[in-house]
């Protein structure tokens, strides 16, 4: 006969209709010790910090980090002593304890300094780099100023400034300080006029006092000598200027005797004397 019913060792782990479960284990031995190792690891990551850092502040409160040597680099108009005055930098002070940007910002208050850029060189040397500003012309506002080839006025005039610069006229100063589209570009002009006067022999920059501009843009130079006018318009600055040069020399010794010179009208030169008209071809 065959057994059908449920085998002994089946009835034997059934409590009702239901298996009995297997009871699980915890290991708490191994907890413990991981519990109590990863509780030493973190003391001791926490004591070497707090050893790094209090070894940290006092060498950081040594005199290893004491300024004891600042350069001054890239100046030659303002001198080195005046820059020091500017930083405020007291000898002795500890490296870290300086705000650097503020110490540019300083420095950069004197109106021949366009930028001022301070750098820590470890232990305890201070490097202040400067870029100074160069005159490119004067131009009159309500005061005389001085203007860089940037356009940026930068300086008001005082005694003992060099006045050896072209003159620009002809700007408001209100439009100016505003920063005025039209005003900028006019200004702009001028000094690309004053680009393309450097370096020519027969007529460039020292022949020129004053660049004078009108509503419009259109700009006049003013010669040195004589004081004369001379047209040159809003644009074809060399073309003009490279055609004023082939008959300069013939006018020089008798600037004194010329109205004005107008240079707008195409491949022609005109030149107005006070007793009439002389017109020339260059």
């Amino acid at each position: 006969m065959i057994n059908v019913g449920p085998s002994k060792k089946r009835r034997k782990s059934r409590k009702g209709n239901h298996f009995r479960k297997q009871r699980r284990v915890i290991p708490w031995g191994r907890l413990l010790i991981g519990s109590l190792w990863g509780t030493m690891a973190l003391a001791s990551l926490s004591m070497v910090v707090a050893v790094a850092y209090f070894a940290a502040q006092m060498l950081f409160a040594s005199d290893y980090f004491k300024v004891e040597q600042i350069r001054v680099e890239n100046n030659s108009r303002i001198g080195r002593e005046e820059i020091l005055a500017l930083s405020d930098i007291n000898p002795g002070t500890n490296i870290f304890d300086l705000d650097l940007g503020r110490i540019s910002t300083r420095i950069e208050e004197n109106p021949w300094i366009a930028s001022a850029k301070v750098r820590r060189l470890f232990p305890n040397q201070l490097v202040i780099r400067v870029a100074e500003r160069t005159p490119r012309a004067i131009v009159r506002l309500d005061y005389l100023y001085y203007i860089d080839a940037e356009g940026q006025v930068f300086k008001r005039l005082e005694r003992g400034d060099r006045l050896d610069f072209p003159v620009v006229s002809g700007i408001d100063r209100q439009a100016l300080l505003e920063r005025n589209e039209a005003t900028m570009l006019h200004l702009k002009a001028a000094l690309e006029v004053l680009e393309r006067l450097d370096g020519r022999k027969i007529f460039g920059t020292s022949d020129v006092s004053e660049l004078s501009l009108d509503e419009t843009g259109s700009i006049t130079l003013y010669t040195c000598k004589g004081g004369v006018p001379v047209r040159i318009g809003q644009s074809d600055f060399d073309g003009k200027l490279n055609r004023l040069e082939k008959i300069f020399p013939q006018l020089k010794s008798r600037l004194s005797l010329i109205d004005y010179i107008d240079l707008n009208v195409t491949r022609r030169i005109i030149v107005k004397l006070d007793a009439g008209d002389v017109r020339g071809k260059g």
